[in-house]
C-alpha cells in the first residue's frame, strides 16, 4: 500500500473512532439524565425501574397534606383516580400547590414505595393540566367506567 493511502486510511480510521466515542459518551449522558413519567397506577403496578429518577403526577388527595411542625418536610398523596402514590418533600412547595390540584413531582421511589421527591411543579392555572396527567385521569376514568359495564353486563346470582 502507498504511504500516503495508508496515513489517509488511519486519519478516517481514527477520526470515526472519534466521532463514535463521541457518540457513546452523549448517549450515555442522556440516558442517565431522562425522566421518565409514570402515573400512580403504574407505580403502584411497579413497572418503576429500580434507583431511576422518574416524573410521577396526579391531582393531589383532598385531606392527604401533612406538613412537619419543624421543618420543611411535607408528604401527600397523588391519584390519578385508580391509585394514589405518597409523595415526600423537603422544601418549599410552589405558590399554586393545593389539595385537589395538578402536580408533578420528580424524584426516586424508595423501598416503601415512597417517592422521595428533589422537586414539585405544580400547573399554572385553572385549566392548564400537564399533558400526561390528563392522559393518566382520561385513561383512569375509561377503565372504571369499562369496569362498570363489565360488572353491569355480568349474570345476576340467584342466591
Amino acid at each position: 500500500m502507498h504511504p500516503l493511502r495508508r496515513k489517509r486510511l488511519i486519519l478516517i480510521v481514527l477520526v470515526m473512532l472519534g466521532v463514535g466515542a463521541a457518540v457513546a459518551l452523549a448517549l450515555s449522558a442522556l440516558q442517565q439524565n431522562i425522566n421518565l413519567f409514570y402515573t400512580p397506577t403504574q407505580i403502584v403496578a411497579g413497572e418503576v425501574p429500580d434507583q431511576a429518577r422518574i416524573r410521577a403526577g396526579g391531582m393531589v388527595v383532598e385531606g392527604s397534606v401533612v406538613r412537619s411542625k419543624d421543618s420543611l418536610d411535607v408528604r401527600f398523596d397523588v391519584s390519578d383516580g385508580a391509585h394514589a402514590v405518597t409523595i415526600a418533600y423537603s422544601g418549599i412547595l410552589p405558590d399554586l400547590f393545593r389539595e385537589g390540584q395538578g402536580i408533578v413531582a420528580l424524584g426516586r421511589l424508595d423501598a416503601n414505595g415512597v417517592l422521595q421527591a428533589d422537586e414539585v411543579l405544580a400547573k399554572h392555572d385553572e385549566e392548564y393540566m400537564p399533558p400526561e396527567v390528563a392522559k393518566a385521569m382520561n385513561d383512569a376514568k375509561a377503565n372504571k367506567a369499562a369496569a362498570g359495564e363489565a360488572a353491569a353486563d355480568a349474570p345476576a346470582s340467584n342466591y
